[in-house]
């Protein structure tokens, strides 16, 4: 059996670290190429016209990971009002049609998150006992936490850094270290090194850095292919950009905390009552509430990564400029049709505007 799921962030990272932990042999689980415009071009041929660009990405990622010798393949399912539900049906079926004979296990994200999860490594690795499956995936899911916080201090130094570009290329050689990473305790040395490295970093005493929360569905807010590298060109613009949607997150919330009854996003939904008070599906509902959240703590904007056809970031993108915080909102719709030259000049008219409105306010005057 040769293993196979889609590219997605770093997520990569965690699956690998856990297989190689497990013993799993070379070419028992293929590790998806990044996602490139090829990628985007075969998920477009084969998908319907109207599905959403994460549906047309990770269809392209799965006909790449059965290029590359995959023929059983890990998909995400879901209930509620969204289409992730269909994703892996419709791609199995796509690639039946193309002559891939590959089996399709899917993970539930909408319920029994850690069960399920627990149950599919144990599915690929019947032989191991739990004291041994238990021990890895924590080893894995480290590496994604430490990535994490190293990036939140990564989107912090962009913005101010003297010489742009420095606070990446960290970012990327931190990635690769972790990644090659054996050890949890080496793993946490290796996130105190870069954090280190990037507080050293020289940066402009005199800037005053914008501040820029980033919202939406959270495949394309995370995924870098999928918004254009979004974060890395508003830092070249000197923006300071913060997102709460993270993988970590979502397994700190979705896979642990939740089962104490912890909602991670009572708070947001809380904020979001005012105008929508129930699940609109996707991450609809918390788009809408992070846009208050962001208001309230004195960000500059807001930006609202949605993929084109997706309707709970529509419905989301409706409601934003009925409420009454008044922070400037620009929805960056994603799809195969989008330029990246055309994204970069909104982005530049929306820092104007938003630098614009503090320097008003700075001098006393009505936005």
């Amino acid at each position: 059996m040769s293993v196979g799921f889609p590219h997605f962030g770093n997520v990569y990272i965690p699956i690998k670290a856990m297989t190689k932990r497990l013993g799993a042999p070379d070419g028992e689980v293929i590790i998806p190429p990044p996602i490139t415009q090829r990628t985007l071009d075969l998920g477009v041929k084969y998908s319907p016209q109207e599905a959403c660009l994460p549906y047309k990405l990770t269809l392209g990622s799965l006909i790449e990971a059965c290029e590359l010798g995959a023929d059983t393949l890990i998909q995400a399912r879901g209930t509620g009002i969204c289409r992730l539900g269909y994703y892996a049906k419709g791609q199995e079926q796509m690639l039946q049609d193309l002559g891939y004979n590959a089996h399709f296990l899917t993970l539930d994200v909408s319920h029994n998150k850690f069960i399920g999860i627990m149950r599919l490594i144990q599915d690929m690795n019947s032989n191991l006992p739990w004291r041994e499956i238990i021990p890895a995936f924590f080893f894995a899911i480290g590496k994604l936490f430490a990535l994490d916080k190293i990036e939140k201090v990564v989107q912090k130094v962009r913005a101010v850094e003297v010489e742009k570009g420095t606070a990446s290329r960290i970012y990327r050689e931190a990635i690769n270290v972790v990644d090659e990473a054996t050890g949890s305790k080496e793993v946490k040395e290796i996130t105190k090194e870069y954090i280190h490295k990037l507080t050293q970093v020289p940066k402009d005493p005199t800037a005053k850095p914008l501040k820029v929360g980033i919202v939406g569905e959270i495949y394309v807010v995370i995924e870098p292919f999928a918004n254009m590298d979004i974060e890395l060109e508003l830092g070249k613009l000197g923006i300071e950009v913060e997102r709460t949607m993270t993988l970590s997150r979502w397994i700190k919330y979705s896979l642990f905390l939740n089962y104490l009854g912890v909602d991670e996003w009572k708070e947001v939904h809380k904020l979001a009552g005012p105008y929508v008070d129930h699940d609109i599906g996707g991450d609809g509902w918390e788009s809408v509430g992070e846009k208050v959240l962001y208001a309230r703590e004195g960000f500059d904007g807001v930006i609202h990564l949605a993929p084109f056809t997706c309707m709970p970031e529509i419905v989301a993108e409706n409601i934003m400029p009925s409420t009454k915080e008044d922070i400037p909102v620009l929805t960056v719709t994603c799809d195969e049709q989008q330029s990246k030259q055309g994204m970069l000049t909104r982005l530049e008219a929306f820092v104007d505007l938003i630098g614009f409105r503090r320097r008003r306010r700075e001098h006393g005057r009505r936005v």
